[in-house]
């Protein structure tokens, strides 16, 4: 006797909410991660060297400016 036929079908199924919560999920862990790489680098030069907070701050700033040029989106990829 032949088995009961399966309401699954690949490939036809809406996965939009679940592409949007994987791209969601990707952006935080990059911008969280470049943030606190930052901020990271900040701290540990103002208190841990001898640099002191304004050398600090410019180094962590200017990691933040060229991660934020590095990691944005790109338009026009088409992917």
């Amino acid at each position: 006797m032949a088995g009961k036929a399966s309401e699954y079908h690949r490939g036809e199924m809406d996965i939009h909410e679940q592409v949007a919560t994987f791209h969601l999920v990707m952006g935080i862990t990059k911008w969280g991660s470049l943030l606190i790489g930052s901020a990271l680098l900040a701290l540990v030069l103002w208190f841990c060297t001898g640099a002191g907070f304004l050398a600090g701050v410019i180094c962590g700033g200017v990691v933040l400016v060229l991660g934020i040029l590095l990691l944005r989106e790109r338009g026009g990829e088409g992917h």
